[in-house]
């Protein structure tokens, strides 16, 4: 890409380019994309500046393309169009990427640091070369040759690596040093890595508007859409990684400016092919910084410094309130400046925390020390945080924004429409956007969270929202389309009827929630057939908005505070063993050492267990916990032939009792072992020195006993810190074995107390069952073949 633009800006400013402007503004959105995949793919693994170099570089190109392609097809006729339409994107990218270089020199990664200076430094000699032709295009292509030969030295370096396999490794190319580094400073997981990038979008959003203001640009139009909505669009996607990122309350954040930025967009799109400039619901915007001020308070007590920023846009929507111009008044567009600055010094705070060991405190320990007096309000910390309804999600929960949105998509349906202008109105973004797409956004993870009618819920009314908001407000709403209109609505009711029944089982709130719902379905139904009464819409959007930001508060309370919380309601029509276990049982990640530690501790205080082993799942209780076992046994509703068998990690927990054995059997035992083989052997004195003392009954028959050691780390791992325990399958009797975490707590949910999430099964045959109580005599049998054959037994 950087030699692209040097080409295309080494020739003359009256010279024809090498390169059309239509293609090289197709190459840089594809080279957008693959920057936005590697700085997505770097983030799943550590937290590090190269997300923010990669997606705010990405958000560059994508806007900077766009513009180019609109140049190159004549879109921008004007002389001084194409400058107006890149300067407000350059001037932003150069102050962003001057910081994302200033924290990498300071954080000690010179080649990142120094692709950043150079990007930085052309859009800088960019910017003055649009107003001052003396300076000369090769300043430009200078700086990004610069970008062409860091890389090309990162990439020789990376090579001579691979080849000389790590023999020569050039200064700064070494990325098994930087990886330990990396972890060594323990900074994945201790920030949210996609906030500085989300912050300095919102830095390119008020730059276009700012500079309008400033007197830098001379008007807002048609070719400032590409940096908004590049702007907007990236910044749904940061909402969507944020919640990756487990951070609810930025990536709500994110999600609230990402509406005001398609929308601002819009509004310089809609003069395009209507002269008018568009008009402004204002109920819509007091309730939208109503919203903004609730979640800054929240998330003050997270961060003060982020709360405290965010009531920058508190201010923002009110001025857009109070001016009938909207974006295009003088007011807000003195608060966008506002938000530029502050968003250039949070940024730099979440850019430097990112990557360094003493971290510009955010106000969090003095927070956390006031409370810390209250007896009533107590943060929500720690592991159980983001635990979900079924397995474990990598995603925090979304309903926080999905509620919000409901109540924006609701709000913004008071404001009447012109019928002989009905684009003329900024209802179309704050319902599709708002209303559709990003609560289709909310269903999804939702749905990744195992919330199964929720998601389905929001999915639904996300697609409502942008049907009737394309139909009603978009010009194709008319007289002989209004039959089709209304067969869809009912469509809709149908559905939605539905989940109102199955809400009844869910809790009060979701029941209040979808049933008033449908008093907005009922209006747009009586609007398509002409027979809407006066004030009816505007009565059931009021409903159903308050409904919705109760919903918003009560997500907000019970995901910041343990005890204080706005309650949900219970559900109104009860059943037995539904709903009983979501809070109790603990859903705990496989892959994290913590996890087993948590689990050794619940087992060793006489819980029971769903973990995952090298076959199916299983259900455990530790032998040296009596009650344990009992528990594990009622809770299975053992049948009495097939009777819960022994694990243990290693041959050395038998030790004690090995005089007990025949030496044929302990060889036996020392060549199978460890394997998915169980080996059932003759009941004895042995049994005795595990600890089980009236509870051993439960395991075995009174002749024989089961016995095995997994092939599993994690498994072996749990028991080298609890001792033996008793294992049987995580499934109800005469059901079949579970092969995923999902499962288990499906099957068993109420009956364990905690489940370590490995995800699928890595076989989903169960172990083969071998009969050695007649192994001295030179026969053995199977009770059972199962993945291991008799052949290799």
């Amino acid at each position: 890409g950087s030699l692209l633009l040097a080409v295309h800006f080494y020739s003359s400013l009256r010279a024809a380019p090498l390169i059309p402007g239509t293609a090289l503004g197709v190459l840089l959105l594809v080279l957008s994309a693959l920057l936005a995949y590697a700085g997505i793919r770097r983030s799943l693994r550590n937290a590090s500046l190269l997300v923010s170099l990669c997606l705010t570089l990405s958000a560059y190109w994508s806007g900077y393309g766009v513009i180019l392609i609109l140049a190159g097809q004549g879109v921008l006729p004007g002389p001084g169009d194409v400058r107006d339409a890149l300067v407000p994107g350059l001037a932003t990218f150069t102050l962003a990427l001057l910081l994302v270089a200033l924290v990498g020199f300071l954080s000690r990664e010179p080649v990142l640091a120094l692709v950043a200076a150079a990007v930085s430094l052309a859009g800088a000699h960019e910017v003055a070369l649009h107003y001052s032709s003396s300076l000369g295009p090769s300043a430009v292509a200078c700086s990004h040759l610069v970008v062409c030969l860091v890389g090309g030295y990162f990439a020789l370096g990376r090579i001579l690596y691979f080849l000389t396999k790590g023999k020569v490794v050039l200064p700064g190319t070494d990325l098994a040093e930087k990886k330990a580094q990396e972890q060594g400073w323990g900074s994945a997981g201790s920030t949210n890595p996609f906030a500085a990038p989300g912050l300095l979008l919102n830095m390119l959003s008020a730059s276009v508007f700012g500079c309008r203001l400033l007197g830098v640009t001379h008007r807002l139009f048609l070719g400032h859409v590409p940096w908004l909505w590049a702007a907007g669009t990236f910044q749904i996607g940061i909402c969507v990684l944020s919640y990756r990122a487990m951070d609810v309350l930025m990536a709500t954040a994110f999600g609230f400016t990402s509406i005001l930025k398609l929308a601002g967009g819009y509004c310089l799109l809609y003069p395009t092919w209507q002269p008018e400039e568009p008009s402004f619901p204002t109920p819509f915007l007091v309730v939208f910084s109503i919203l903004f001020a609730v979640l800054a308070l929240f998330l003050s007590l997270q961060s003060p410094v982020d709360g405290l920023y965010l009531l920058v846009f508190v201010a923002y929507c009110i001025a857009l309130a109070c001016s009938p111009r909207g974006f295009f008044a003088g007011g807000p567009q003195g608060v966008a400046v506002a938000i530029f600055v502050a968003s250039a010094l949070v940024s730099v705070i979440h850019l430097y925390n990112v990557r360094a060991r003493a971290k510009i405190p955010p106000g969090k320990g003095a927070v956390k020390a006031l409370l810390a007096r209250s007896s009533l309000l107590k943060l929500r910390e720690g592991p159980d945080l983001h635990t979900p309804y079924l397995g474990y999600s990598k995603y925090a929960d979304a309903e926080v924004l999905a509620y919000a949105c409901s109540v924006l998509a609701s709000f913004a349906l008071t404001a009447t429409g012109d019928p002989q202008a009905p684009l003329g109105t900024v209802v179309i973004p704050w319902v599709v956007v708002a209303g559709g797409i990003l609560k289709f956004l909310g269903g999804s993870v939702a749905f990744a969270r195992g919330k199964t009618l929720e998601s389905s819920a929001f999915i639904l009314y996300a697609v409502m929202w942008i049907i009737w908001g394309l139909t009603r407000f978009g010009g194709l709403f008319s007289t002989a389309r209004s039959f089709h209109t209304a067969v869809g609505i009912v469509a809709f009711m149908l559905f939605n009827s539905f989940i109102v029944f199955c809400s009844l089982f869910l809790n009060m709130a979701w029941f209040f929630y979808s049933l008033t719902f449908m008093l907005i379905a009922v209006s747009f139904l009586l609007d398509a057939i002409h027979a809407l009464p006066a004030g009816y819409d505007i009565a059931a959007t009021l409903i159903f908005g308050l409904v919705s930001f109760y919903c918003f508060l009560a997500a907000l309370s019970s995901s910041t505070f343990e005890d204080f919380c706005l309650p949900m309601g219970r559900p109104v029509v009860q059943l037995s063993g539904v709903g009983t276990g979501t809070t109790k049982c603990l859903h705990l990640p496989a892959r994290k050492a913590s996890s087993v530690k948590r689990i050794a501790d619940i087992l060793r205080n006489g819980g029971t267990c769903g973990i995952p082993t090298d076959t199916v799942y299983v259900l455990v209780a530790a032998c040296s916990r009596p009650d344990a076992v009992e528990k594990a046994h009622r809770s299975k509703r053992q049948a009495q032939d097939r009777p819960m068998s022994l694990w243990i990690s290693s041959l050395k927990q038998l030790e004690p009792a090995k005089h007990l054995f025949s030496p044929l059997l302990w060889d036996f035992m020392e060549a199978a072992w460890p394997s998915p083989i169980s080996l059932v052997i003759p009941r004895g004195e042995w049994v005795d020195f595990l600890g089980m003392k009236d509870s051993a009954k439960y395991v075995g028959t009174p002749q024989s006993v089961a016995i095995r050691i997994p092939d599993c780390s994690v498994t072996t791992h749990l028991i080298d810190l609890v001792g033996p325990i008793v294992v049987t399958s995580a499934n109800p009797t005469g059901e079949a074995d579970t092969t995923h975490h999902n499962q288990v707590y499906a099957k068993l949910g109420d009956k364990v107390d905690a489940v370590l999430c490995g995800g699928p099964s890595p076989e989903n045959i169960a172990s083969t069952v071998v009969d050695c109580t007649k192994i001295d005599s030179g026969n053995i049998g199977f009770f059972r073949v199962g993945i291991i054959p008799k052949s290799q037994v």
